[in-house]
């Protein structure tokens, strides 16, 4: 009986319109407090940054107050100049606030080195596939006197003859020394 005098009471109404307009000033402070902070409506246009090497970028983004990290730079590009941005995010056209970061991936000077495998004993199929699997082109094929055909018998690059753990660059061309099946 008292629960229900005083809902019907002053006081109860009192309170609970502080309450109300105390909720609503809230509402509106936190609104106008995260448009400030957050730079709302705000927008930077990112600019396309491929093809443009790290000090141009640099005066780039500067101009318009932004930051940049360089997180990748493995997979070469020959198509893209040395030390030049292959990929950006955000992408370009893509529209970002003040002071973002901006994550560049950049061309390597020249392919990564690769290490040579163990071939010797193989046969010429399965050396193909794993050059080819590994980033290696396959050159020219010479023949030397061996019981086993088709199967490797060394590795030239440039005329130079290679051993298994020997570093090349990634896409170089590796000549195959077989044997002719004659013995």
């Amino acid at each position: 009986m008292r629960l229900f005098q005083f809902i019907k009471s002053k006081t109860f109404f009192k309170q609970a319109a502080i309450a109300i307009v105390g909720f609503f000033i809230l509402i509106f402070g936190l609104q106008w407090w995260f448009g400030y902070t957050t730079n709302h409506n705000q927008k930077i246009q990112l600019p396309d940054l491929n093809k443009m090497s790290l000090t141009e970028v640099e005066e780039k983004l500067k101009e318009l107050n932004l930051r940049f990290e360089v997180i990748d730079s493995t997979r070469y590009n020959p198509d893209y100049p040395k030390k030049s941005v292959i990929e950006q995010n955000p992408e370009a056209g893509d529209f970002v606030k003040e002071n973002r970061k901006i994550y560049l991936t950049v061309n390597p000077t020249a392919y990564r080195d690769v290490v040579l495998p163990d071939l010797n004993g193989r046969t010429k199929r399965q050396a193909e596939t794993h050059l080819l699997s590994i980033g290696f082109k396959i050159g020219t094929f010479s023949y030397v006197p061996d019981i086993g055909k088709d199967v490797v018998r060394g590795m030239k690059f440039k005329g130079k003859t290679l051993k298994p753990g020997d570093k090349l660059p990634k896409s170089s061309s590796i000549d195959l020394v077989l044997g002719d099946g004659k013995k």
